[in-house]
């Protein structure tokens, strides 16, 4: 059974949170690469995000990194956000073709099961790298429900709930 499990969703659900619940418990997880890459921008100066399709492609490339390093892995693990996340912005941006995308979906497969985290309006909040407003953060989770689905995976809302219950919803579907 494949043990990647993908946690996505808009902006401002809670997933940063919860990953780092399921690390402190002893799972593999791993960071979603945009928020380094606009940390790493704003640390050399620059804008938050250099255009939509190379912001794309450069989360592509460490999405791609990421699913590689832990390719042999037998635990659960859980990525904040997957290569198709990466895939679909550069389809909304009309950068990849669909032969092109559906080779990469093929080559990076994850669990069939992917948790799906609603913005979630009493908790959602900006920052330097969470520039979306809470409308925009509907829209990509939306988004996401409907991307994902389309390339035959099963998607599961996580429920605004406590964290532990978060947890613990996600965890039960493990099996």
């Amino acid at each position: 059974m494949n043990q990647k499990f993908v946690l996505t969703g808009g902006p401002g659900g809670g997933k940063t949170s919860l990953l780092d619940t399921l690390a402190a418990r002893g799972y593999c997880t791993l960071p979603e690469s945009a928020r380094r890459i606009i940390k790493d921008r704003l640390a050399a100066g620059l804008s938050p995000r250099p255009d939509p399709v190379d912001f794309a492609q450069q989360i592509l490339n460490a999405d791609i990194e990421k699913y590689r390093r832990v390719a042999a892995c037998d635990q659960a693990t859980f990525f904040d956000r997957g290569v198709l996340d990466a895939l679909y912005m550069l389809d909304a941006a009309g950068a990849r073709s669909r032969a092109d995308i559906a080779h990469h979906v093929e080559a990076f497969p994850y669990n069939p099961v992917v948790f799906l985290l609603p913005p979630w309006e009493e908790i959602y909040a900006t920052d330097s790298e969470r520039d979306q407003t809470f409308e925009e953060a509907i829209e990509v989770f939306e988004g996401m429900k409907q991307w994902y689905a389309q390339w035959g995976y099963e998607t599961l809302d996580v429920p605004r709930a406590t964290l532990e219950e978060r947890v613990s919803f996600i965890l039960q579907r493990l099996t």
